[in-house]
C-alpha cells in the first residue's frame, strides 16, 4: 500500500508511519489540512488516514472536499474524538472507517488492508495484480514473482517496480519516478533512484536470460524487454 498519513501530532504520526514502514508500505507524511488535501489530491494513494482536528483546514472539511471533487480514496479517521456522533460525522463527511486513540496498531493496519481490499473487490478500475512477460506483481499480498520464483524487496524497491510495471514500455525520467515514489520535494540531483535501479535490477534481472529493466541514455528508465527498447537516438 502507498497511504498518505495527515496528522498534525508529529510524534504520533511518526510512530504510525514507522510501523507502516516496518510493515513493508510506502508513507507519506503531512501536518497540515490544506498541505494534506494537496497531497490527497496529487498523489497516487491507495489509502488515507486523516485526523479530525488539523491545522489549516480539519479533517472533516478535508475529506468532505476530497469526495466532492471525485476522489473516492479510502479514508480512515483517527481521532480523539470517539462519542458516537463525532463518528457519524466523520463517515457522513465521506470517511469508509473510523478509530479512535488510543488504538492498537495491528488493528489499524488490519483495517487499512481492508479498506484496500474493499475498494479493489468493488472493481473500480485499479489492478491489483500487474504482470509483464514472466514479471508479476500481487499488489494486496506484496509479493513479487518472477517465472514463479518468489523475490524479495524492499518496500521503497517494491514502490519503484510497481510503478514501472504500471508505465511497462514507457520511459520514465528520474524526475518522474522522484515524484512517483519519493517525496517530490527531494533533490533531483541525487542518485537515490540509480541506487535504487541497480539494487532492483540484481534481484529482477539476475539469473535471468531476458533483462526487463533498461536505461535509456539520456532520458532514464523503462520496464521492457530489449527487442522493444528504442534503438540509439530514438529517444
Amino acid at each position: 500500500m502507498k497511504v498518505l498519513v495527515i496528522e498534525d501530532d508529529r510524534e504520533a504520526a511518526a510512530y504510525l508511519a514507522k510501523g507502516l514502514r516496518e510493515s513493508g508500505h510506502v508513507v507519506d507524511v503531512v501536518h497540515d489540512g490544506r498541505e494534506g488535501l494537496v497531497a490527497a489530491q496529487t498523489g497516487d494513494y491507495d489509502v488515507l488516514v486523516v485526523d479530525r482536528m488539523l491545522p489549516g483546514l480539519d479533517g472533516l472539511a478535508l475529506v468532505r472536499t476530497l469526495r466532492e471533487t471525485g476522489n473516492a480514496t479510502p479514508v480512515l479517521f483517527l481521532s480523539a474524538l470517539g462519542q458516537v456522533d463525532d463518528r457519524v460525522k466523520g463517515l457522513r463527511a465521506g470517511g469508509d472507517d473510523y478509530l479512535v486513540k488510543p488504538y492498537a496498531f495491528s488493528e489499524l493496519l488490519a483495517r487499512l488492508e481492508a479498506l484496500v481490499r474493499r475498494r479493489a473487490q468493488a472493481g473500480d478500475g485499479r489492478e491489483t495484480v500487474l504482470r509483464y512477460r514472466d514479471l508479476e506483481m500481487d499488489l494486496l499480498a506484496r509479493r513479487v514473482t518472477r517465472a514463479g520464483k518468489v523475490i524479495e524487496l524492499q518496500p521503497r524497491e517494491f514502490r519503484l517496480l510497481e510503478v514501472l510495471l504500471r508505465h511497462a514500455g514507457q520511459v520514465m525520467t528520474r524526475t518522474m519516478l522522484l515524484e512517483k515514489v519519493w517525496d517530490y520535494r527531494f533533490d533531483p540531483q541525487t542518485n537515490v533512484i540509480d541506487v535504487h535501479i541497480s539494487r532492483l535490477r540484481q534481484k529482477i534481472d539476475r539469473g535471468f536470460d531476458v533483462p526487463l529493466i533498461q536505461t535509456i541514455r539520456g532520458a532514464g528508465y523503462s520496464l521492457r524487454a530489449p527487442e522493444t527498447a528504442p534503438r540509439n537516438g530514438d529517444v
